[in-house]
C-alpha cells in the first residue's frame, strides 16, 4: 500500500483507507497530483495505480482532441481551483469526460457526476481535496441488455433530456460565477483606489494588512485611514460597512473621506464619530456601519478612543500586557434616532508598546462567542510582545488563521508602534 504524510505529520495509508468505499474516488494534493485511488476508481478508469499515483491530473486525464465542444479538463480545473480557494465542497453535476483507452491511443466516451470535497489540516487551510466520482455513462445513454423495446428507447429520451438540462443548469451556474467574479474583482479595485497608498516610509511605525474574503460578494466593507494632525498626533481609524461588493465599496469610500475631513476640523474622536454617525443617516448602506478611531499624542503619550458598535482596539504594553481599550463603546453609525454625545476615553502608554486596530473579520467565527476570539487575539499579542509592527502584523494573521487559509469576512488589521 501507498502512503503519504498528511499535513498533521500523520503517515496514512489512502489505499487501505479507500478501498471498502464502492464509489471511485481519487485523492489530490494542493498541486493537482494524483495521491490515491481507490480500487473502483482504477476499475472504472481501466488504470492501474502505477500509472496514476504522482501523475498531475490533466496529464492523467487530458482532454479528448476530437472533442474541443466539452472542454472537460477546464470544467474539472475550474472547480477543483474553487474547492482551494473557498475550501468548500464543490458539487459538478453530470460532464461529459472522455478518458484514454489504455494502449489502444484512442478515448472512450464516458460520463460523470463528480463531487469535489477538501480535506482541511490544522489551520484550516486545503491540504487535500476528495475528488469522488460516479459513472453515470449508462444512464445517459439509455441503455439496457438486450433488445430495444418501445419503453428504452423513451428511458433513453428522457436520460438524454435530463442530461441536456443539466449540462445547461450547469453552464449557467458557471457564468453566474464568472459574474460573481467579475464584480469582486471590480469591487475589489475600487476599494484599493480608495484606501490609502502612503508607503512604508510614510508611517516607518505602522504597518496595515488587508485580507479580501474569499469566493464570497461579502468584501470590501472593510477600510482603514491614518490621519496626521498637528502637535505630533495621529488618528487612525478603522471600519465596516454592512453590505455586499460594489454597494459596500462605494459606501466605505463616503465613510472613510468624511471622517477623515471631520477629524481635521472637530476636537478628538468622539466628536468625529458623532459627525460621522450624522452623515451616514443620509448615506443609503451605511446605516449599522460599525468605526473606531483613536488620536495617538506622542508627547503626552496619551490615546484617546472612541468605538462606535467596533470590536475594541488592543493595546500592548512593552511589558507583554495586553489591555482592551473598552471604556468608550457605543452603537454603530446611525443607530440612534436623535443626536447624543459618544463616550470617549484616555489611556496613558510608555515607550514601546504597541497599538493595534482591527475589523471583526480577524476575530469573529461561525458557531462562537466573540470572546473567544478577543482571547486568541489578546493571547498572539502577548506571545509576539517585542516584534516590529510588520513582524507582529503577519504574526498575528498567522495566529488567528487568517493567512493562507479561506476567510468568511474582510480582514483589516492596522498595527502603530507608539514612541
Amino acid at each position: 500500500m501507498r502512503r503519504r504524510e498528511h499535513a498533521t505529520g500523520q503517515q496514512i495509508d489512502y489505499e487501505a483507507l479507500f478501498e471498502a468505499i464502492p464509489t471511485p474516488v481519487l485523492v489530490l494534493g494542493r498541486d493537482l497530483v494524483i495521491v490515491a485511488a481507490n480500487d473502483a476508481y482504477l476499475r472504472d478508469t481501466q488504470r492501474t495505480r502505477e500509472e496514476l499515483v504522482g501523475m498531475y491530473v490533466f496529464d492523467a486525464f487530458p482532454d479528448n482532441p476530437d472533442d474541443a465542444e466539452h472542454n472537460a479538463t477546464g470544467r474539472l480545473e475550474s472547480s477543483l481551483r474553487r474547492v482551494l480557494r473557498t475550501g468548500e465542497r464543490d458539487t459538478m453535476g453530470m460532464v461529459k469526460y472522455d478518458i484514454p483507452v489504455a494502449g489502444e491511443g484512442g478515448f472512450e466516451e464516458r460520463y460523470w457526476s463528480p463531487i469535489n470535497t477538501p480535506v482541511l489540516d490544522r489551520e484550516g487551510r486545503v491540504a487535500l481535496i476528495i475528488h469522488r466520482v460516479e459513472d453515470v455513462t449508462e444512464f445517459v445513454r439509455g441503455r439496457e441488455q438486450g433488445a430495444q423495446t418501445p419503453q428504452s428507447a423513451r428511458a433513453a429520451d428522457v436520460n438524454a433530456d435530463l442530461f441536456t438540462r443539466t449540462r445547461e443548469l450547469q453552464e449557467l451556474n458557471e457564468r453566474l460565477r464568472q459574474a460573481h467574479a467579475r464584480e469582486r474583482e471590480t469591487a475589489l479595485a475600487l476599494q484599493r483606489a480608495m484606501l490609502p497608498t502612503s508607503s512604508p516610509e510614510q508611517y516607518p511605525y505602522a504597518a496595515v494588512r488587508y485580507r479580501p474574503a474569499v469566493g464570497s460578494l461579502n468584501v470590501c466593507g472593510d477600510w482603514y485611514e491614518l490621519t496626521e494632525l498637528p502637535e505630533d498626533r495621529i488618528a487612525v481609524a478603522v471600519g465596516d460597512v454592512v453590505g455586499q461588493g460594489l454597494e459596500a465599496a462605494c459606501v466605505m469610500g463616503q465613510l472613510r473621506s468624511a471622517l477623515s475631513a471631520a477629524t481635521r476640523v472637530v476636537d478628538g474622536p468622539a466628536r468625529a464619530l458623532e459627525v460621522l454617525g450624522f452623515y451616514a443617516r443620509f448615506v443609503e448602506g451605511a446605516l449599522a456601519a460599525t468605526a473606531v478611531q483613536v488620536v495617538i499624542d506622542s508627547r503626552a503619550h496619551t490615546v484617546v478612543y472612541s468605538c462606535a458598535g467596533h470590536p475594541p482596539p488592543a493595546l500592548l504594553r512593552a511589558d507583554g500586557r495586553v489591555e482592551l481599550l473598552d471604556e468608550a463603546t457605543d452603537p454603530p453609525l446611525g443607530a440612534r434616532t436623535e443626536q447624543v454625545p459618544r463616550p470617549q476615553a484616555e489611556v496613558r502608554y510608555e515607550t514601546g508598546a504597541t497599538l493595534v486596530l482591527y475589523t471583526d473579520g480577524l476575530i469573529e467565527r461561525r458557531d462562537e462567542d466573540i470572546d473567544v476570539g478577543l482571547g486568541r487575539l489578546t493571547a498572539s499579542l502577548a506571545r509576539h510582545s517585542g516584534l516590529n509592527p510588520a513582524e507582529l502584523a503577519d504574526a498575528v494573521l498567522v495566529d488567528l488563521g487568517v493567512t493562507g487559509g479561506p476567510a468568511a469576512d474582510d480582514t483589516a488589521l492596522v498595527v502603530i508602534g507608539l514612541s
